[in-house]
């Protein structure tokens, strides 16, 4: 089985691990130049303001609902996941760090109620350790952690841990779940696949093989086949976060 843990909201998060004043209000953290918004806290998310949004297109609503703004410290993200990859280092056999905020991570050869004993440790550790609040999706395949993750944001109290145990259980998330919400499908394939009447996740498991290959190349047949609950990628233990901490990503 294999983890993907995210850490929610992570600029915010870590600006308000050293300024707790900053908690239970809305907060943006600012691209490089303070043009846009590129991390929003729950509160800031539950007013309306969009991620990527400009702060001249959203001023009012800054505003109005008092906002609090930081300009981005990419040294002080770095730092801090570092320290979450440290301490993930301590809980599981092997990881790889996929961005600056979300690790892979390997949970092989755990049954299933060892399974949730450690992703709620891991989940608890994490905080403890860090003040960074995360959440972990656990699956067979990367593409089916990723999904997981997903349902463990939405979901509304206690720790964030969601298991896709077996094929039976993705199928289910998969038949409601937008073909363009897949991770890996981008804006052409999702407009393309939609054109065939490739809606859901369930439509993309489904379609033939060999059409996939030929329509989305070896890249959307490995996902093809992940979302088939068929590993293709393995976890990569050489990647370094420094590759990451220069990149400016939405978060």
């Amino acid at each position: 089985m294999i983890g993907l843990i995210d850490c929610n909201n992570f600029y915010v998060s870590c600006e308000r691990v050293f300024n707790p004043s900053l908690h239970g209000k809305p907060v943006v953290v600012l691209s490089n130049n303070d043009g846009c918004i590129i991390s929003r806290s729950d509160e800031a998310k539950a007013i309306g303001i969009p991620m990527g949004a400009s702060v001249h297109e959203v001023r009012q609503l800054l505003e109005k609902y008092k906002v609090i703004m930081h300009s981005s410290n990419y040294a002080l993200y770095g730092d801090m996941s570092n320290r979450v990859t440290a301490t993930l280092q301590e809980l599981v056999p092997e990881l790889e760090v996929y961005s600056i905020d979300e690790m892979f991570l390997d949970f092989s050869g755990f049954n299933e109620m060892q399974l949730m004993a450690l992703a709620r440790q891991v989940v608890r550790k994490v905080h403890k350790n860090t003040g960074i609040s995360v959440s972990l999706g656990i699956a067979k395949t990367k593409a089916l952690a990723k999904m997981a993750n997903r349902m463990a944001k939405k979901m509304p109290t206690g720790e964030k841990v969601f298991v896709i145990e077996n094929q039976e259980k993705a199928i289910e998330i998969l038949r409601n779940f937008p073909v363009e919400n897949i991770w890996g499908i981008g804006r052409q394939h999702a407009a393309f696949l939609k054109k065939h009447n490739v809606l859901t996740g369930l439509d993309f498991i489904l379609a033939n093989k060999g059409w996939v290959q030929a329509s989305m190349s070896v890249v959307g047949l490995r996902l093809w086949r992940e979302l088939n609950g068929l590993p293709s990628t393995l976890l990569d233990p050489d990647t370094s976060p420094k590759e990451h901490l220069h990149v400016e990503v939405l978060r």
